[in-house]
């Protein structure tokens, strides 16, 4: 490369009186650059007094004007179209470069090979200021971790402290922020922030970027694959995202995260400091206008900020969010179907096809709903009764079996049952039902004494009814039947002492001189 003529010191000794033969031996110029210099300056009548206040390279291209200015003889494209297609997904600069080369093969002109075109590319984002595109793609990543730095919540009537959670998450190409801040790091917390964050995006991403934690990855053998948390995977699944877990002990598979982290202390947590927050949606409001300030602060090495580039860029390429948010879930497994066609849950009970009974089910229960599965497939589904609804059933009326023959159990059937026992089984089950403050809690105890007749038939069953009614008991149940028929009691019509014992005793009776102290 030729060394370019430092014109401006050269005229500067010139205006302190030095000769072109004292100023070539003093800095090793040649004495021809040098009469160049002087030539020049002649020519286009130039003093030191105008040229003092310029730099170097002004005063050279002022005495030489064109020199070093390099022309390419290469077709150029359009730098900054290429620039933005590189943001898109799938393209390439190497795609790029071979529709730069289809595109001027009709005109003749001489096109760039492909290393100088990526040369000239990353020339181009240095001089525009701007991040090169070979790196992150817009729309592609989502990164997601938690803050180790914390926050806390005062309760304003007791003035106890409760520790806040953080949860960041970040779009690297935008470097464009999240924060939620949460109670607790358990699996429904977990999901939820995602499903916040999404929400805030307004859009989904491919790839979801995360730590090893237990909520979102359960297994991760040297060898082998990855096993994801199921609610996790299922969580990604509904937003068309794959879940990518970083390496252990890997920051850099997640840096952008990382970054926006230390991110949050300095520019959310420090700020906040001196605040007192008495509620999570006072604090989470503050959070918020906090990091709406983070995300529009400009950067340093690029122009734009958080914001800009987001809504510019990276916002148009992010997927669509489904039509329905993700609901939550819990998975409790290995439930078996009753007899009566019902799984129990929550102290209700849902129908299931009639094919199933007797066969352990799965169940995913969400805030509204309750989704039966027999393996992978579902075979049932229920709105999910209310909390404060207990001992109801929801049915189904294509999960029973065809024919009349099947009904469901309710107080009319069991007593129906108990009259045709006898008079006294009906008397039974007519108390059991009188003691429970709900009548469905009295359906399994009815039940239970009534299929006694199964067993010892309906005499047998009756007279030991009438055995139970006779004594102190206000209320037999099967606990006090079953004694009396396997003992034979009801054949003779006798209680037995033990019977009595058991029956009309309940611990140690003191008698009156005991209460009233010694006799006199």
């Amino acid at each position: 490369m030729v060394r370019k003529i430092q014109a401006k010191l050269v005229l500067e000794l010139r205006a302190q009186g030095l000769s072109a033969r004292a100023i070539a031996a003093a800095h090793g110029i040649s004495r021809n650059s040098i009469a160049e210099v002087f030539d020049a300056v002649d020519r286009a009548y130039l003093d030191w007094d105008r040229i003092a206040d310029l730099s170097e390279d002004e005063v050279y291209h002022l005495v030489f004007p064109g020199r070093g200015e390099h022309i390419s003889v290469y077709a150029q494209p359009d730098w900054h179209a290429v620039h933005k297609e590189l943001a898109r997904v799938g393209v390439t600069l190497k795609l790029l470069h071979n529709e730069y080369v289809d595109d001027h093969a009709a005109t003749g002109q001489p096109v760039m090979g492909y290393d100088r075109f990526c040369r000239v590319y990353q020339k181009y984002v240095l001089q525009a200021g701007i991040t090169s595109r070979v790196g992150h793609k817009a729309g592609q990543t989502v990164e997601v971790d938690w803050s180790g730095p914390t926050m806390q919540l005062v309760d304003p009537v007791t003035a106890k402290r409760q520790k806040v959670y953080l949860f960041v998450g970040c779009l690297p190409f935008s470097r464009y922020g999240f924060v939620e801040p949460t109670l607790d790091m358990q699996q429904n917390t977990w999901l939820g922030a995602h499903v916040a964050m999404f929400e805030f995006f307004d859009g989904s991403v491919p790839r979801i970027v995360c730590d090893n934690l237990k909520t979102g990855v359960t297994q991760r053998p040297r060898e082998g694959e990855v096993v994801l948390n199921a609610a996790y995977r299922e969580l990604a699944g509904h937003y068309g995202a794959a879940v990518l877990p970083a390496r252990i002990r890997a920051p850099k598979d997640k840096s952008s995260v990382e970054n926006t982290v230390w991110h949050v202390a300095t520019e959310v947590i420090a700020p906040l400091r001196n605040q007192t927050f008495h509620s999570l949606g006072d604090l989470r409001q503050a959070i918020h206008e906090r990091l709406a300030e983070y995300n529009q602060e400009p950067f340093q090495k690029r122009a734009g900020s958080r914001s800009s580039v987001f809504a510019a860029e990276e916002c148009p390429t992010l997927r669509p969010l489904p039509a329905v948010a993700y609901e939550i879930s819990e998975w409790v497994y290995g439930r078996r179907v009753a007899r009566n066609g019902h799984i129990t849950w929550a102290k209700n009970y849902y129908s299931v096809p009639y094919t199933q009974v007797g066969e352990k089910v799965d169940l995913r229960i969400t805030a509204t709903v309750v989704e039966i599965y027999r393996g992978s497939q579902r075979v049932g589904s229920h709105l999910r009764l209310p909390a404060e609804v207990v001992h109801q059933y929801a049915t189904h009326e294509s999960d029973l079996p065809p024919g009349p023959g099947y009904q469901r159990w309710d107080q009319d059937r069991i007593r129906a049952w108990a009259a045709r026992v006898g008079p006294n089984a009906e008397t039974v089950i007519d108390r059991i039902f009188a003691s429970v403050a709900v009548i469905e809690q009295g359906f399994d105890p009815a039940l239970a004494v009534l299929r006694l007749a199964r067993r010892f038939s309906h005499q047998r069953l009756d007279a030991a009814c009438a055995i139970a009614l006779a004594s102190r008991v206000p209320s037999p149940r099967y606990a006090h039947l079953r004694p009396i028929l396997d003992s034979g009691q009801d054949k003779t019509g006798e209680i037995t002492n033990h019977y009595h014992d058991a029956i009309d005793t309940a611990g140690y009776v003191r008698g009156g001189d005991y209460y009233a102290g010694e006799s006199k």
